[in-house]
């Protein structure tokens, strides 16, 4: 019945937000697919969160700058993807070159990145509340929002596919790719900056809190399936197609917050499986 009615207000000339919101959906399964799969084999979901709440930094300072500063070209989205791309920069020098803990620096970004967030945010007049990002709302998802999706989605295939067999190499065995000639320096910067781009949208979906999960949920559940890494991104990508279409289904009939509920029926089928 849930789905019965959410497919009657697709239908609806006057809810065009409903299009959008499960277009974008469907379409950036397919990024969260492939780099969720990356992340999930890789191991480094505690870095994508980093890189995730940073990005409300980034978010707060470009709303800071476009309605208190007046800079027409400062923009959430661009705070966020400037930001987020910083952050892979930082993880990948520390990791590489620096001498402090990886995990410390982790934790550090994750903290003063949410904390500026919010103090751009407080003084920013008329975003004081920061559920919005935190949470997300897939149904403020714009058109111009789905061919963002659709645009990373064509980066995202296209450096995976060109990179498929050294990114494998990198998340499998990083010493011994690094030993047979692959910069895997600049190969972990790659797949941090894909993350970054993929946190970014995946934050206007679910939001903040909530993006590890769905960036990991439908891999982590297609790799107790799955045969083979190209097989675990194909699986990954339908999972994550099914949770968005159910959770916008039942969150419209049931008057529900659309990000929680995508999150819990991903929860709950990575429990059962």
């Amino acid at each position: 019945m849930c789905m019965a009615d959410f497919l009657a207000a697709l239908a609806d000339p006057h809810l065009p937000f409903l299009r959008y919101a499960l277009l974008a959906g469907i379409f950036a399964s397919i990024s969260f697919g492939i780099i969720g799969t990356l992340v999930v084999v890789r191991r480094i979901s505690s870095i994508a969160g980093a890189i995730a709440h940073c990005v409300l930094g980034g978010i707060g300072a470009g709303l800071y700058l476009e309605q208190v500063v007046g800079l027409a070209w400062a923009s959430p989205v661009q705070g966020a993807i400037l930001v987020a791309l910083g952050a892979a920069v930082i993880l990948t020098l520390i990791k590489h070159y620096g001498t402090q803990r990886e995990d410390t620096v982790i934790g550090a970004l994750w903290a003063v990145g949410m904390a500026v967030g919010l103090l751009f945010l407080a003084r920013t007049p008329g975003y004081t509340d920061p559920m919005s990002y935190l949470f997300g709302n897939i149904l403020l998802l714009s058109k111009s929002d789905v061919y963002l999706v659709i645009l990373l989605d064509l980066l995202v295939v296209i450096v995976v596919v060109g990179s498929y067999n050294r990114l494998l190499a990198l998340c499998f065995d990083e010493e011994y790719a690094f030993l047979r000639g692959v910069p895997t320096g600049w190969y972990y910067l790659l797949l941090l900056c894909l993350t970054a781009l993929t946190v970014v949208l995946l934050i206007r979906v679910v939001g903040v809190v909530m993006v590890i999960a769905l960036l990991t949920l439908p891999a982590a559940i297609a790799g107790n399936v799955a045969k083979g890494i190209k097989q675990m991104m194909f699986l990954s990508i339908l999972f994550c197609m099914a949770f968005i279409t159910t959770g916008l289904g039942i969150s419209y009939a049931l008057d529900l917050p659309s990000g929680p509920v995508i999150i819990v029926i991903a929860a709950i089928v990575y429990l059962i499986v």
